[in-house]
This record gives C-alpha cells, structure tokens and sequence, in this order.
C-alpha cells in the first residue's frame, strides 16, 4: 500500500506513519462494505478496485494543512517585489492578464489569500485583470474549496480590512461562518491534477506559482522532476514560491533566489 501511495502521488510514506494510514483507510473500509483492511487491500490490488477507489483512497490518506495568510512574509514578497516587475512587464508586453497557479490548494485558504492580495493591488494599480489556477490532488478537499465557506475561527490570520471586503458573514450568526465574496471567488478556478503527472495541462506562461509546503513529502528525484516542470510552466522573469523549509538547491533550473523561498525565471 504504501508503494502505491508514493508511486501514485508522490508522498512518502515511512513506517513511522503506519497507524496514521491505517486509521484513515478504517473509513474507506466501511465506505467499500470490505471485511476488514486486508480485505479492502485485497479487493483494490488482486480485485481490480483499484481503478475506481485509488482517488479516494487518496482522499482520506493526504493531509491538508492550511491556513489563510500561511508564511506571510511570501505575500508581502508578491506585493512589494513580484507584482511592481511584472506589471511593468505587463504594461511593456501583449500581457492581458497576471496567471498564478496554487499548485497544493487544499480548501482554498492559500489561492483565496493569493486572490484577496491581488485584488486590492489592482485597486491600487488602476486595474489588472487577475487568473487564478488552484489545484490539489484530493477531490475532498477541492469541494471545499470550490464552496469557499469557512469557520470563523480560521480567517484570524485575514487583516480586519480584507475581512470587511472580502468576507460575508452567515445570517445565522449562532453558525459562525463566512464565504468568500463572489468576485473574488470568480478569480479562482479549482481542478484535480496530480504533480506525479509527466504533463500539466494548465497554461506554460504563467506569472507566479506558489508550490509550498509539499515538495517536502517527495523524495529527492521526485523533487527534481516536479520542480523541472514547475519551471517549464513560468514565463521567463515569474517567480515560484516555496515553503520556506524547500529549496532549488541542486536542480540546476535557471532560477534565481530571492530570499525567503523565492525564485525568480531568468
């Protein structure tokens, strides 16, 4: 099972996160109707199941840690180093719009940060169109996202002005929730893809892709090639961002550091 798992997605998973896995795959067992995990086990790789239950399984093994505002210092880095170099670009070139790609999205809390910071620059700015790409490998996590509907305990990390613009509070206030305004939930457009794929079908001239926090469960060579084909999808002078206990060090891609988990396309 656990050769499946890093072979399908990427994520290494040692035997010191055995009873972790078991207890989440206890779920899919009841969900399948199987007997027991050796059954479920059974059922996927001597049945054939596995074609149909692998997302799922998937699903319920991934962990999707996430918050609004998570390492803010790479917001500011957008704000007051990216976004002044690309939209003079932007303003010098056929550019119509500014692309970024969350690349591990989870419930949506990274590209909806990504979409409140942006917004408010184009505001200060005089206007830019923003497109946001935000992708995950779990369809569970994507169905949140894509409701934008969060517990009010999460968005503490959103700056009390950005609460007010871009935040709607539940007229049940005993419910304690919030969504994402409508505008800034048309800037985002969420899909399922797999960095194990050979190939992402998502646009090879983007501005910015954040990739943070995921390389770390990969191994070196898996590393390698998801960050070579990272690079292919930025445009000469977009800039990837990384959790900051990743690096590029060692993949020779014509990047440059910037500090802060940063690289700039030379």
């Amino acid at each position: 099972m656990a050769a499946f798992i890093q072979d399908y997605s990427g994520i290494k998973m040692p035997e010191s996160k055995r009873t972790m896995v078991e207890g989440r795959l206890r779920k899919r067992v009841v969900a399948t109707g199987a007997a027991d995990l050796a059954d479920y086990c059974a059922r996927l790789f001597d049945g054939g199941g596995l074609a149909d239950e692998a997302i799922h399984l998937i699903d319920v093994v991934t962990t999707n840690k996430t918050e609004f505002f998570r390492e803010q210092e790479h917001f500011r880095v957008l704000e007051e180093v990216a976004l002044p170099e690309l939209l003079a670009r932007r303003r010098a070139g056929p550019y119509t719009s500014l692309k970024v790609w969350s690349t591990a999205s989870s419930i949506g809390a990274e590209p909806y940060t990504l979409a409140m910071v942006l917004a408010d620059a184009s505001q200060r700015h005089g206007g830019f169109r923003v497109d946001i790409v935000a992708t995950d490998i779990s369809t569970r996590v994507l169905e949140t996202a894509a409701t934008a509907i969060y517990p009010e305990e999460m968005i503490a990390p959103v700056p009390p002005e950005m609460r007010q613009r871009y935040l709607l509070r539940s007229k049940d206030r005993a419910r304690r929730l919030v969504r994402i305004v409508p505008e800034l939930r048309r800037m985002v457009r969420f899909g399922r893809l797999n960095l194990m794929d050979a190939t992402y079908p998502v646009d090879r001239d983007l501005d910015v892709i954040f990739c943070r926090n995921i390389l770390i469960y990969f191994d070196k060579p898996t590393q390698q090639a998801v960050l070579a084909r990272l690079c292919d999808h930025l445009r000469p002078g977009g800039y990837l961002f990384l959790g900051h206990s990743e690096s590029l060090a060692g993949s020779g891609l014509p990047m440059r550091p910037l500090g802060a988990s940063v690289f700039r396309r030379e």
